[in-house]
């Protein structure tokens, strides 16, 4: 067996190809795995192991369609993590996330039909959804992207969901919410705050700190993944939450308790443009039909992440932050 991973150098790829080399993943055990990344600011080679008898580590950009096709030949599957991901910056400059998320998901998807690729698994983001004030999003749900990352994104699920009914590849779409964990860039909210409050730095809080956010550990994530890999069905969509709701105040005064930090080290920040208010996932779907259910407490989750970040300074210290709030 052989897996192509995109962007498998970035956060939550690279969490899924570790887990993979480990043989964490039923079906796949022994499976060798592909991983093309840019290597952009947000990709790291060092996320990955430096060798590995099943690993190939391939430098290139997901745009470039021929670099695919003569990548995808004998692989049974890809995984597509490949993405801008921050809002912030897709504001700023949004020119990058369409290019990549959306051209380069239609170049992902192209190269696989030619190639006769089996099996897409597409990731995506609960963003794609707007922004919800009660209750919680199905599968179903209207697509109402409220930021330029969310519009690539969205686009991108469409590429996706086209080249299903289109062409019959048997591709299938997940939806995650936020996730923390180790080896997140410190630009997002979590390893930011850490990574700042441990140095004794002042940290950015949007406006009141009002916005709801429902948390998922990486590897809950990827544990996730892998079931829509292994049984989720062509043209499908599958939402993948975490159940753990909490407002940004909420996420900041744990993190002071967590760091040994306090309240003089945050400073309040305008609002971000087009700010949503709160994410909520319906994932009834995946537990009933794939039986996933998310493992990590979020609590615990979340003190062994300050924990891996405290003893990994190397790691982040010299990382890109200057677009972060």
């Amino acid at each position: 067996m052989k897996l192509l991973v995109t962007g498998g150098a970035g956060f939550i790829g690279s969490h899924f190809v570790r887990m993979l080399l480990d043989d964490r993943f039923t079906g796949w055990e022994g499976a060798r795995v592909t991983v093309l990344d840019k290597l952009t600011y947000a990709g790291n080679r060092a996320n990955l192991p430096a060798t590995h008898p099943r690993l190939d580590f391939v430098r290139g950009d997901i745009c470039d369609t021929d670099l695919l096709c003569d990548l995808l030949p004998g692989h049974d599957a890809v995984v597509h993590f490949a993405a801008e991901s921050h809002v912030d910056r897709s504001i700023s400059g949004p020119a990058d996330f369409f290019r990549t998320n959306v051209l380069g998901t239609q170049s992902v998807m192209e190269a696989a039909l030619r190639c006769g690729t089996e099996r897409v698994v597409h990731v995506s983001t609960d963003e794609v959804y707007g922004s919800i004030e009660d209750g919680a999003w199905t599968e179903d749900w209207p697509l109402l992207p409220n930021t330029p990352y969310a519009a690539s994104k969205a686009g991108s699920d469409l590429v996706a969901r086209s080249y299903w009914r289109t062409h019959g590849i048997d591709v299938s779409i997940t939806r995650c919410s936020n996730n923390y964990g180790p080896y997140q860039h410190p630009e997002k909210l979590i390893p930011l705050f850490v990574t700042h409050l441990l140095q004794g730095q002042s940290v950015p809080l949007y406006g009141k700190g009002h916005n709801v956010r429902e948390w998922l550990h990486v590897e809950d994530h990827c544990r996730a993944i892998g079931l829509v890999l292994n049984k989720g069905g062509a043209g499908e969509t599958y939402n993948v939450g975490g159940g753990n709701e909490r407002t940004n105040l909420d996420i900041t005064q744990a993190l002071i308790d967590l760091c040994g930090a306090d309240w003089s080290q945050v400073r309040r920040v305008p609002d971000r443009k087009g700010h949503d208010l709160r994410y909520a996932l319906d994932d009834s779907k995946i537990r009933q039909e794939l039986g996933y259910a998310p493992r990590i407490a979020f609590d615990q989750g979340l003190a062994d992440t300050v924990a891996w970040y405290r003893d990994n300074t190397d790691w982040w210290q010299h990382t890109d932050t200057r677009v972060s709030r």
